[in-house]
């Protein structure tokens, strides 16, 4: 099958403006494919397709998709790259409707930026399937002409790095345990001579004094992980590493503030945090960013048991603080407050965690974008500026002191694990009781509840755990390497 690009027309006449691989094939074919559009109605609109059989032996099946306006850029009010978009969308239609076909490899015009078709083409075909018997037939994408082969294979890592995050996050959590988790990531990145794994048991984590998280830990029978990974892509191994926290929340069910049955199983994903983090250092490592980066993620469950935590009780951090737990639904900051003191370690040039933590965060932006808590404007701008050409957007929330009192006038403890005015701002409490355990300069918390699925919000991405923003935080990662370079 082969999938190419129009443009959307400028002018009224409605002739269509290929890209210049259409152009290239339309010629191959005698100007057959032009003639046949023009006779099947008006010009195509951005994101539909129409298929062609027959036209070329090599081909027998052609796909020709709606790319928009030809000189799309960087639109303001969307805060995005709105020509990668469209590609992006196009070519992931394109791809699946030679799927459905049942041809089982695709050949991708470029599109005029390889990369963002590779990105739309596996982003758009990925699909988890694992554990049935009737699976759709697999497609391999390939690059259309090789112009641009360096720039598409950057889009299949990219693009490969989200949908091991969507893997994960979509895996029952009898399959992702904390254990297989850490070992799933592992292997992945065995191959890789410069970078350790190390999967720490519960007693290193007893050792380290990580109250907080074993404190949630304690009501499962899975026994919590907490896995290191040290990526040494840098120039000098003892430079300052980029610091990457996730939660790992393997399966939430609320503990004994027990989350409701209705739509529960979807708390196999508030993994979501771990899952990017990781996810992007495989990634990392795949483009050979020259970067040292450090992945830390605690993973346990989150279970109602006579062990589990209770309303009310107090934990102690592992830098003294003591919290009062007020909801054991609010688990994902404890995980975290531990990680954070111990990512301290490290001598970081930032740190930035990812978690799934409140639901307030879906409220406040829905899927359109992963919050950011900041306490650094550079930090900050390298996320933005990434954003805007992954299309995996991000958007800035508020740090103030307004709202850590919130969480810092607490009855039993130095504080509480929800704001004390309940659900007001949950997300911006959530954020000022992390900030509590950090002390470094360049940090900034991405609240991923919002973006943790997809319904059909994101066109080249299928129903189900979205994997976002790992290309983002891929993206940020390679600014910050090019930073360090210059």
């Amino acid at each position: 099958g082969l999938v190419l690009g129009v443009y959307s027309s400028e002018k009224d006449d409605g002739a269509a403006q290929f890209t210049s691989a259409g152009d290239a094939f339309d010629r191959l074919v005698s100007g057959k494919l032009r003639a046949l559009l023009s006779l099947c109605g008006p010009p195509l609109k951005k994101g539909k397709t129409r298929v062609f059989h027959g036209l070329h032996q090599d081909f027998p099946s052609v796909v020709v998709v709606g790319l928009g306006k030809k000189n799309a850029g960087i639109n303001e009010q969307e805060n995005w790259n709105e020509g990668k978009e469209n590609i992006r969308t196009a070519v992931a239609v394109g791809c699946r409707q030679i799927q459905d076909l049942e041809i089982p490899c695709v050949e991708v015009d470029p599109c005029g930026d390889a990369q963002a078709a590779a990105e739309g083409a596996v982003l758009g075909l990925h699909e988890y399937n694992e554990l049935k018997q009737k699976k759709k037939p697999v497609v391999t994408p390939q690059l259309h002409g090789s112009a641009e082969s360096e720039a598409w294979q950057k889009g299949v890592i990219y693009a490969e790095g989200q949908n091991l995050a969507r893997y994960l996050m979509e895996a029952p959590a009898n399959y992702i345990t904390p254990i297989k988790f850490a070992e799933h990531i592992e292997q992945k990145l065995r191959s890789f001579s410069n970078v350790k794994v190390h999967i720490r048991p519960e007693s290193w984590i007893t050792t380290q004094e990580m109250g907080a998280f074993l404190s949630v830990a304690k009501g499962s029978a899975e026994p919590p992980i907490f896995l290191e990974i040290h990526y040494s892509g840098g120039a000098n191994t003892n430079d300052s590493p980029l610091v990457f926290v996730g939660k790992g929340v393997t399966f939430d069910s609320g503990g004994i503030s027990l989350k409701p049955s209705s739509g529960m199983d979807a708390m196999r994903a508030d993994m979501g945090g771990a899952a990017t983090v990781c996810s992007a250092i495989v990634t990392a490592a795949a483009l050979n960013l020259p970067i040292n980066i450090i992945g830390l993620a605690p993973l346990c469950e989150n279970m109602p048991s006579g062990k589990a935590n209770k309303p009310g009780d107090v934990v102690k951090a592992k830098n003294g603080k003591t919290i009062q737990v007020d909801n054991t639904d609010a688990e994902g900051r404890l995980l975290l407050a531990d990680a954070l003191c111990y990512a301290h370690n490290f001598n970081a040039r930032a740190i930035v965690n990812a978690a799934t933590l409140t639901g307030a965060m879906d409220v406040a932006l829905g899927s359109a974008a992963t919050g950011v808590f900041t306490n650094s404007s550079w930090l900050w701008t390298h996320l933005y500026e990434a954003s805007i050409l992954t299309g995996d957007r991000v958007w800035r929330m508020p740090l103030f002191e307004h709202y850590t009192k919130q969480v810092t006038d607490c009855p039993l403890a130095d504080v509480s694990n929800i704001g004390k005015y309940s659900r007001a701002g949950g997300a911006c409490t959530a954020a000022a009781f992390l900030k509590e355990f950090v002390t470094a300069s360049h940090w900034a918390h991405l609240d991923i509840a919002g973006v943790m699925s997809n319904k059909d919000e994101v066109p080249y991405l299928r129903k189900g755990m979205a994997g976002r923003p790992t290309r983002t935080l891929v993206e940020f990662a390679a600014r910050l390497s090019q930073d360090s370079h210059n």
